[in-house]
């Protein structure tokens, strides 16, 4: 993990938060609930290294890489 990375993320959800929640007290707590959850969405996602993490075709051919030579003429 990039720890600096890991650190200006952090940082800037801390900010944004410290920031949004004066006004966010006026609003019900639906919206509360939402802008939270969005933020530590994006904050835990901002942890993963998606550009590297392999997707649904690499378990797909995981799966079926066994069986192809059944299915070659």
């Amino acid at each position: 993990m990039r720890w600096t990375f890991f650190y200006i993320v952090t940082v800037s959800v801390l900010v944004i938060a410290w920031v949004e929640w004066p006004q966010l007290k006026k609003k019900p707590k639906r919206d509360r609930v939402v802008f939270a959850s969005l933020l530590l969405l994006g904050w835990g996602l901002s942890m993963l290294d998606l550009p590297n993490t392999p997707g649904p075709p690499m378990v797909l051919e995981a799966i079926f890489k066994p069986l192809w030579p059944l299915l070659e003429p």
